[in-house]
């Protein structure tokens, strides 16, 4: 089940820090309500995307994951 985002931020192949530098950018771009979908290689993420909202005060809807990726939804809430 593919959820509908706004944008689509390609992170493949990249790993810590760069996917949630990429984010924070991407992000601070975004209108509130928005959702932002990453795809992202990097085993890390899956602890980092959370924990990245929580501090942020945006909210992670989950993940999918897909063959050799996974798919980040996050709502920007700022």
């Amino acid at each position: 089940m593919t959820r509908k985002a706004d944008q689509t931020l390609d992170c493949k192949g990249l790993s810590c820090p760069m996917p949630i530098l990429k984010l924070a950018g991407t992000m601070k771009k975004m209108k509130k309500g928005e959702v932002l979908e990453l795809l992202g290689t990097d085993p890390g993420s899956k602890g980092d995307i959370p924990a990245w909202c929580k501090k942020t005060g945006n909210e992670f809807l989950g993940v999918e994951e897909e063959q050799g990726f996974n798919r980040f939804y996050i709502k920007c809430n700022k």
